[in-house]
């Protein structure tokens, strides 16, 4: 693949305005600027399919699809012209609208395993409502979250486990408790060190490992043993692992379970379900139990956004959205691993996770996580067209655009054996990029 020169003089001035104004440049740390290299768009305008567009006219694929939001692919069609429909009638109203209730419905005809839900507008406010509903349900304060899941909330009671806590009490940060994913041992442990003191345990599904046989519903035994709860987080997997949830594909039931990203194709919905005894206790009929201020969001149920929310998951029921999404992982997965192979770089760049989420590891000549290689690899298919912070796919890629992007995979890895074997200073350009959590931001040096 020829590398076409491309210029960023718009993103750059973009970018000083943009750290002028916002604190970290953007309003979501993982598209920040210290998570790409040098040479790199640093804003998109506008995007179609798989296909992303920066301010100084350059294209790309893109993979990640806005941290994994958008399953279908940008603006597409049937959900812009649902949320555009609703649009014009208006988006917010003093009473509930009737898209709330159609909404609601159409949810749980496909995520069967619970019987109520509540929406509001992103992750961490539901995963949040699911902690404090647990606490509630329970009486015990105390949450233990999966060490290997690595996000679940802004909210205190879960970045106070990271390494950027500034800010966060320390009285809060020793109600939250790390167990591992897959190690019945570690969860057992911390209920025999708090005996009757653990609300819930929260993870993921599954991320970049499948559950080892009965994990799953182990853990969930366990926590009912011990009067506690467990909560699903399905932001990443619940329309990527099955239409119906995560929770169909492994068979079991959560108590509670949280759910985003994807289930409006970008638009800024999420959700909070479970089984109705837990989930009737945020309501206003139920009067054996204090009352849960559960969410309550002025833009929780934005008419606009439930249509897309409505569309999008109609799509999922009618269409073969996550075969396709398997198949075309699939196929990018052994043709990734075949030009790495034959670059002689499988002890140094990993593919890892589901098909249908791919995630990939840089390792640099000591076969040691490094984010200077990351940068580098970034780079270099950035400099090819390619935008992919992770290789997750969408609905909308299809196999020319998996075919352009593994020639622009080889083109990198090519820069990236040169660099193993000498300096990967030498080929990147600029600082290279950063952990998220951290407790100090790292000045700008040399490599």
């Amino acid at each position: 693949m020829s590398l076409q020169i491309r210029q960023f003089q718009n993103s750059a001035r973009l970018r000083d305005v943009a750290h002028h104004l916002i604190p970290g440049g953007c309003h979501t740390y993982a598209k920040g600027d210290d998570q790409y290299p040098t040479l790199a768009p640093g804003f998109f305008v506008r995007g179609a399919g798989c296909r992303v567009w920066d301010p100084d006219g350059n294209e790309y694929i893109e993979y990640g699809m806005g941290n994994r939001a958008v399953g279908l692919g940008h603006a597409y069609p049937p959900v812009v012209e649902a949320a555009q429909r609703e649009l014009v009638h208006g988006c917010n109203f003093t009473r509930p609208s009737v898209i709330e209730v159609t909404c609601a419905e159409q949810f749980l005809r496909l995520i069967t395993r619970a019987d109520m839900v509540k929406f509001c507008k992103d992750g961490s406010d539901a995963t949040s409502a699911a902690v404090r509903l647990a606490r509630a349900y329970t009486g015990r304060d105390m949450i233990a979250c999966c060490a290997d899941h690595p996000f679940f909330s802004t909210d205190d009671w879960f970045i106070g486990t990271t390494a950027v806590n500034a800010g966060v009490p320390e009285a809060v940060r020793q109600l939250t408790l790390i167990f591992r994913y897959n190690d019945l041992a570690s969860a057992k442990a911390l209920f025999d060190a708090y005996p009757g003191r653990i609300a819930a345990f929260i993870l993921e599904p599954a991320r970049t490992e499948e559950p080892q046989g009965d994990f799953l519903r182990a853990l969930q035994r366990l926590c009912h043993a011990n009067g506690a709860l467990l909560i699903l987080d399905e932001m990443i997997t619940g329309f990527r692992w099955h239409r119906n949830g995560a929770q169909e594909a492994y068979d079991i039931t959560p108590d509670l379970s949280c759910f985003g990203k994807a289930l409006a194709n970008g638009f800024s919905v999420s959700a909070l379900a479970g089984k109705r005894e837990l989930m009737r206790l945020g309501g206003i009929q139920h009067h054996d139990r204090p009352r849960v201020f559960l969410l309550s969001t002025t833009h929780g149920a934005e008419t606009h956004a439930l249509a897309a929310a409505i569309a999008t998951m109609q799509v999922y029921e009618k269409e073969p959205v996550i075969e396709h999404l398997n198949r075309q992982g699939a196929r990018l997965r052994q043709q990734v691993a075949e030009v790495i192979c034959r670059h002689g770089l499988s002890q140094h760049v990993k593919l890892i996770g589901r098909a249908s989420c791919l995630l990939y590891a840089t390792l640099d000549q000591d076969g040691l996580p490094s984010q200077a290689f990351r940068s580098l690899f970034l780079q270099e298919t950035i400099r090819r067209g390619i935008v992919m912070p992770s290789l997750v796919v969408s609905y909308a890629h299809r196999d020319s655009d998996i075919d352009q992007t593994v020639e622009a995979i080889d083109g990198a890895l090519q820069v990236y054996r040169r660099a193993l074997d000498g300096s990967v200073g030498r080929f990147l350009v600029g600082p290279p990029s950063q952990p998220v959590y951290r407790r100090y931001n790292q000045h700008q040096g040399a490599i």
